[in-house]
């Protein structure tokens, strides 16, 4: 080692920006590491570098320790033999035995070990440095060029360290090639193990959001805000936005003079379609602008807590309102946050009526109940009910809950209920028990049918033989006959 070292290392921490010091540290642990491998020893090694003459300070530690934890004579010291070379020690306390302070002639194993330690605290301080560079700047834009590619995951070049985007984060209407300037957004950020510390990606709705911040004055000073974005990348997004002041047309201020501010999203994008939303306070409203530019007929609630929405269009509309392989109500439900139930007003007719003629069975099959008749009936249907079996499997306290229905009238309804059920259920019965012997008739025949046709088959060609033995005699009068004219 020479005096020259401290110049190298604060020239190696310009280069790669970290602190001297950090440095300084990760050479005083290759030091004590080479020494561990020079001497092999099991000793405690630490090492102090002074600055000013190049060298290290080699020096041994040992742990003051009880009797009871005491183990290893060559890292640890009783406390009775450490009091007597210092009266204040205690547990814990820790003693500095030094070695030799010159250089140290490393073997090659020795100097590898010592490199390996430098290159290792030299990454670790580096990956600190890109955290606190970038740890606080998730969502932020950021502009790089395209390095390599790793098997599929795009390697990007940022300066001072590199980036990866993911397979998964690239958009598939995309292609770069190394060398190629890119944009994308930063979504993570990993403060330790392996590989790039940075994940952009051109995937995210980020990515969309940003690029219109950048765009539109009115968003970046707050007067108009991205309420959501919906995104199928590198084939359409969806972007709705409301405005905080009510001269201010949200959709016109992100579409700009003829459509020049959404354009220049979408060329960033290469050609993505964007749509642009009008964010509405009343979910059915809201949800006719997220299907645009489908033309809806009615939005109708199914399920609040569900969050669910029955859509009905047009039947030339239905098409258009779902979209290619369902893209545009996957992503208008996507932006809304409901689930849409689409459908035409010819499937809602047909459902309908399909629903009134199965509300009025119910209504015929329940009147016809002993006890109950057609006012009855309606009530139940009223209440839920739709089938004798479920007005069985109720209790009576859901019955008398019934307006207009009484305890003695909800016995008289359950128990005549309960009795249609199971004659019902043994008809039933009975009908599966005909059915499958019948089936099994019909196996038997068939069987037996299986087992007949090779004997007819036999017994065919025994009597076409007899046939051709009888033909000579048959035909023999015929021939005589013949001979005799």
């Amino acid at each position: 080692m020479s005096s020259e070292l401290y110049q190298t290392i604060e020239q190696i921490g310009r280069e790669k920006g970290i602190d001297a010091e950090i440095i300084i540290q990760a050479v005083e642990e290759a030091y004590a590491a080479a020494s561990r491998k020079y001497y092999h020893s099991k000793e405690d090694f630490g090492a102090r570098f002074d600055r000013e003459t190049g060298h290290f300070v080699l020096f041994s530690r040992q742990t003051v320790v009880t009797d009871e934890d005491f183990q290893d004579p060559v890292t640890e010291m009783l406390l009775d033999e450490a009091q007597r070379l210092r009266p204040d020690a205690e547990i814990g306390t820790v003693f500095e035995t030094v070695k030799e302070q010159a250089e140290l002639p490393l073997t090659r194993i020795a100097a590898q070990a010592a490199k390996q330690v430098i290159y290792q605290k030299v990454k670790e301080a580096e990956r600190e440095l890109v955290w606190r560079e970038y740890g606080d700047r998730i969502g932020e834009l950021l502009t790089g060029q395209v390095k390599r590619f790793d098997r599929g995951d795009m390697m990007v070049d940022l300066g001072r360290t590199e980036a990866v985007i993911p397979r998964r984060e690239q958009s598939r209407a995309e292609h770069y090639n190394p060398g190629d300037r890119i944009r994308a957004v930063l979504v993570n950020v990993e403060r330790q193990g392996k590989g790039p510390q940075l994940t952009l990606s051109r995937a995210s709705e980020l990515l969309v959001k940003k690029l219109f911040e950048m765009e539109v004055p009115e968003i970046y000073d707050g007067t108009v805000s991205i309420v959501s974005v919906a995104r199928d990348a590198g084939e359409r997004s969806k972007v709705s936005v409301r405005s905080k002041e009510r001269d201010v047309d949200a959709v016109g201020a992100c579409v700009g003079m003829k459509g020049s501010r959404v354009q220049a999203v979408i060329r960033e994008l290469r050609g993505e379609k964007i749509d642009i939303v009008q964010y509405d306070d009343d979910a059915s409203h809201y949800v006719r602008n997220a299907l645009s530019p489908a033309g809806i007929n009615r939005v109708t609630a199914k399920d609040y807590e569900a969050r669910e929405m029955e859509v009905i269009v047009s039947e030339d509309q239905l098409s258009l309102t779902i979209g290619k392989k369902g893209q545009n109500v996957r992503l208008a439900s996507k932006l809304v946050g409901w689930k849409l139930d689409i459908k035409s007003e010819a499937e809602k007719k047909a459902e309908v009526e399909a629903e009134m003629e199965r509300m009025a069975q119910a209504s015929r099959e329940l009147a016809s109940l002993p006890g109950i008749g057609p006012a009855i009936a309606s009530r139940l249907l009223d209440a839920g009910f739709r089938s004798v079996e479920e007005v069985a499997l109720a209790s009576l306290e859901d019955l008398t809950s019934i307006e207009g229905i009484g305890e003695k009238t909800a016995i008289t309804i359950h128990d005549a209920a309960e009795v249609a059920l199971e004659a019902r259920l043994a008809a039933e019965a009975e009908a599966e028990a005909r059915a499958a012997a019948e089936a099994e008739a019909e196996a038997q025949a068939a069987a037996a049918a299986e087992t007949d046709e090779p004997l007819a088959e036999d017994g065919s060609e025994h009597e076409d033989a007899a046939a051709s033995e009888g033909g000579g005699p048959a035909e023999g009068p015929e021939t005589g006959a013949g001979d005799g004219a």
